[in-house]
Formats: C-alpha cells, sequence, structure tokens
C-alpha cells in the first residue's frame, strides 16, 4: 500500500472516531511560530557562546578553572546551536510540504467545481438536437448557395434566336444597301477631248467611293458587334 493510501486510510479511521485535526492554515500558523521561537533561541544561544568565549579569553592560564568552564558551557551552547539548525530545517521542509499540499488541495477542489459547472452546463444538451441543428445549418448554407449562384447567372435573353439566321439577314440588308447605293450613282460621261495623262475622278465617283468605304466599314464594325454580342450570349 502506497503512503498516500495509507494517510487517506489513516485519516478516515480518525474521521470515523470524531477526531478532527487542524486545518492546513492553522497547522502552518504553529510552524512559524515555532520557526519564530527557535530563531530567538538561535540568537540567545549565539550570544551566549560569544560570552563563554570571551571569559575564557579573560581568565586564560590565570584562571584554569574558570577558562576551561567557560569553554565546557561554549562547547554545551553550540551543540544546542546545532540541534536547533537542524530542527529548522526539519520544519522548514515540513512547512513547505504542507503547504505544497494545501495548494494541490485547492487546486483540486477548484478543477472538482469546474467540472462539476462543466456537467451542469451539458445536462441540457441533446448530442442527437445538435447533428439536426447542424444538418439545418449546413442544409440552409447550401440553399443559399444555390440561390447566390441563380442570381449570379446571366439570364439567357434572347437565346431563342437562332444566330447563323441573324447573320445572314443582316448581310443581306447591308448587300440591299450597297445596291441601293450603287443604282444611285450616275456615272460620268466619255469626254470627247483626250484624257489627260493623270486621270480626274469626278465628284460623283469620289462620293461614290467615300460611299462604299463607309458602308465597307460600317459593316465591319456591324461584324465585330455581332462577334462580342455572340461570344457575350455564349
Amino acid at each position: 500500500m502506497s503512503k498516500i493510501s495509507k494517510f487517506f486510510k489513516g485519516g478516515g479511521s480518525a474521521a470515523s472516531k470524531g477526531c478532527r485535526g487542524p486545518s492546513p492554515q492553522e497547522a502552518l500558523a504553529r510552524l512559524r511560530e515555532t520557526e519564530e521561537m527557535l530563531s530567538k533561541k538561535q540568537e540567545y544561544l549565539e550570544t551566549r557562546i560569544e560570552r563563554e568565549l570571551a571569559l575564557a579569553r579573560q581568565h586564560g592560564t590565570k584562571n584554569k578553572r574558570a577558562a576551561l568552564q567557560a569553554l565546557k558551557r561554549k562547547k554545551r551552547y553550540e551543540k544546542q546551536l546545532s540541534q536547533i539548525d537542524g530542527t529548522l530545517s526539519t520544519i522548514e521542509f515540513q512547512r513547505e510540504a504542507l503547504e505544497n499540499s494545501h495548494t494541490n488541495t485547492e487546486v483540486l477542489k477548484n478543477m472538482g467545481y469546474a467540472a462539476q459547472a462543466m456537467k451542469k452546463v451539458h445536462e441540457n444538451m441533446d448530442l442527437n438536437k445538435i447533428d439536426d441543428l447542424m444538418q439545418d445549418i449546413t442544409e440552409q448554407q447550401d440553399v443559399a448557395q444555390e440561390i447566390s449562384d441563380a442570381i449570379s447567372n446571366r439570364a439567357a435573353f434572347g437565346d431563342e434566336f437562332d444566330e447563323d439566321e441573324l447573320m445572314a439577314e443582316l448581310e443581306e440588308l447591308e448587300q440591299e444597301e450597297l445596291n441601293k447605293g450603287m443604282r444611285d450613282v450616275r456615272l460620268p460621261s466619255v469626254p470627247s477631248t483626250s484624257l489627260p495623262s493623270r486621270p480626274v475622278i469626278s465628284h460623283e465617283l469620289h462620293s461614290y467611293i467615300i460611299h462604299v468605304q463607309h458602308a465597307t466599314q460600317r459593316r465591319a464594325e456591324d461584324e465585330d458587334e455581332m462577334k462580342k454580342l455572340a461570344a457575350w450570349a455564349s
């Protein structure tokens, strides 16, 4: 059986007999009083040792008997002083052990209070309800994510029309516009005189060329816009 088991077993027997031991605070107070008393006794013995040593020196060989008696008393005081030193060391060790035991007891007591409080907090908690709650939270988070994805997706407006058909219709409109422009153009009459070395472009032909260039540029810009529109719709 360990020393701790023997200690608690003995304490239980004492408690069953109705004996109540001192509290740790009371025992510590008694030990400190004892230490203080022994410290004062040390000071007293040190003073007596110095006094007996002075007497021995004073008598010397003139009064050998008195000098020897003084030395014998000094030896006795030194022996008592040595015993007190040992006793103080033992008491100091016991006091420190008691303080540590008291600290450990308080720590264990507080840990027990904390365990009871934690148990009381967890009494009204149902693990099944916690699992259901966490499952509900997960499901609601999934629903919220689906709603967010649906809102952030681009609406497919106009996707019911065929893009190739629209491009073909646009090309026909542009071709009709070009044909109409060419019908409205009046070609200049052939001059009877010899042509100059450098051809002269008439105002109408120049306007027609500019018109064709603008139409071609518009067509290229429209095609570029349609490509961008198609890329955005895809």
